[in-house]
């Protein structure tokens, strides 16, 4: 579905990730961690068209779409939802979840599935649907950013710290909410901070350091592979 080759990606002259290489299926969810300022955001910024890569190759449904801009990578079924919402703050909550399908597809019907759906997970999405966006918290807008692009059904979806700005409560829901949405076909790819809560809802999990792949491993191995890496890591320093 979605293949990252050798991607040498930063701004202006100075790298950030290094020739990372990545994959992610249709059904399947991606983990990836890693220490503040590891180069996590940025690969996603990418991947997505944000960044301009220096080298290196994105595959999305074996169509190339390095460097494109990230208003064509989402026409081709590429989503990134931010760790700082990009949600329309001066529209109402329904106005954003009703734009996730401001891409020529407008449907009525499912547009009405999908907000049952999101509903249905986030009531507080119903509840406040006439608030202007400006007028939530941020983690509500948080989940709100992840009801439009789930409104505009990705092919792929890169999602950048969902905990961030969240209430710890919530983060499970929103976790259970890209798993039941991974199974129904899209490919999910989640940076994340807390390795612990996010690992049970994922398939693998990459971690990166100093913006370079460190380890790869199924998501059910994380913590014993975290673990013999960062005692190679001390014993390296001693």
């Amino acid at each position: 579905m979605l293949e990252v080759r050798n991607l040498t990606a930063g701004y202006g002259d100075i790298p950030v990730v290094r020739d990372v290489s990545l994959s992610v299926d249709e059904g399947e969810i991606l983990l990836i961690g890693g220490e503040n300022g590891a180069g996590k955001s940025t690969l996603l910024r990418a991947i997505s068209g944000f960044n301009a890569p220096a080298s290196g190759s994105v595959t999305l449904s074996d169509r190339n779409i390095t460097g494109l801009p990230p208003e064509i990578s989402a026409r081709e079924g590429l989503r990134l939802v931010l760790d700082n919402h990009r949600v329309f703050p001066e529209l109402t909550v329904h106005d954003n979840l009703r734009l996730g399908q401001a891409s020529g597809r407008a449907d009525p019907d499912a547009l009405a599935r999908a907000l049952e759906e999101i509903h249905a997970v986030f009531p507080i999405l119903k509840e406040k649907r006439g608030q202007r966006a400006r007028d939530l918290s941020g983690g509500q807008q948080q989940i709100l950013a992840l009801g439009q692009a789930f409104v505009a059904r990705p092919k792929v979806l890169l999602c950048d710290e969902p905990s961030m700005g969240v209430a710890q409560m919530l983060l499970p829901p929103i976790l259970a909410f890209l798993r039941k949405w991974a199974e129904s076909g899209t490919a999910v790819i989640i940076v994340e901070q807390h390795l612990k809560v996010t690992q049970p809802y994922t398939d693998r999990a990459l971690i990166i350091s100093r913006g370079e792949v460190a380890l790869e491993c199924r998501s059910s191995d994380l913590n014993s592979r975290l673990e013999a890496w960062r005692r190679e890591r001390m014993a390296e320093h001693a």
